[in-house]
């Protein structure tokens, strides 16, 4: 199964953003626990590369490991070197998306309106993250796939266990969940079986 099929068969992207990836690994470990096997380091932290490196060499086939909050060519590259799986960014950055159709590296494209929606996937962008998705909603999305079915859409922003399958009745492939599921409060205290937990709700929630 390559990224592409794993992540939209698990339909879950844990969004791990950290000030520091330290405890990356037990983070990922948790994840991986409680049944969450995607995942992405933002680059908004530090040592989010070599977080990737670490987890993919420690975890193998377990995870599928991405990173986030992409904004530039060089960004991308740097990300996919480390061994990105797959790599996504907030808004629509067509140099990254032309480098990760160059290396066939997996993108979600950030993306709002539908201009912009349709602009990534035009652009060669695989998965287009519909963000922030708090803003409009579930319904957002089945009224943009009415026009643009061929979308493969992963809200991102405000995504829950609570509203998770709203999203994806509505349309979307995917979701994007990232303070709902890894509370920082629980990694600072190295609280990793809270993550496993929300990791289990979150898995649960979509089934």
């Amino acid at each position: 199964m390559n990224t592409l099929e794993t992540i939209l068969q698990k339909k879950i992207i844990a969004i791990i953003r950290l000030e520091n990836y330290a405890r990356a690994l037990e983070v990922a470990q948790a994840l991986v626990a409680g049944g969450v096997s995607v995942m992405e380091f933002t680059l908004t932290g530090s040592g989010a590369t070599e977080a990737v490196s670490r987890v993919r060499a420690q975890l193998g086939e377990a995870a599928c490991v991405g990173v986030g909050t992409v904004l530039s060519r060089e960004a991308a590259q740097e990300s996919i070197a480390a061994g990105a799986q797959f790599i996504v960014t907030p808004a629509v950055r067509l140099p990254v998306i032309a480098e990760c159709v160059r290396q066939n590296i997996p993108i979600a494209c950030g993306a709002l309106t539908p201009t912009e929606l349709l602009e990534a996937h035009e652009a060669g962008a695989e998965l287009v993250k519909l963000f922030p998705a708090q803003t409009f909603g579930p319904k957002y999305i089945k009224d943009v796939l009415a026009p643009f079915p061929f979308l493969k859409l992963v809200p991102t922003g405000g995504v829950s266990p609570e509203n998770a399958r709203d999203y994806l009745a509505a349309g979307a492939v995917a979701v994007g969940i990232g303070g709902n599921l890894i509370s920082k409060q629980a990694v600072n205290s190295g609280n990793f079986a809270a993550i496993t937990a929300a990791a289990q709700a979150c898995v649960r929630a979509v089934g």
